[in-house]
């Protein structure tokens, strides 16, 4: 079984470099381009891994990852 990783990132040229990558090693992904929809894929996913950038269009990467770390025990 994949495990599943949402890669949180505006810039599309470095979520698809990262998409590539990790697809390659037999990841499964899902790519939100900001915050809002990060949490709407986190929800609905519940990925094994969250990579996300610090500075997105809609807020910081710090304050998505407290919200994720108060409604789940994703890494």
């Amino acid at each position: 079984m994949a495990h599943t990783v949402l890669i949180v990132e505006d810039d599309p040229n470095i979520a698809d470099l990262l998409h590539l990558y990790l697809e390659k090693d037999g990841y499964t992904t899902e790519i939100a381009p900001d915050g809002g929809k990060a949490v709407e894929k986190f929800r609905q996913l519940q990925p094994d891994l969250v990579l996300l950038d610090v500075m997105l269009p809609d807020g910081d990467g710090f304050s998505l990852c407290r919200e994720i770390r108060r409604s789940s025990k994703v890494p």
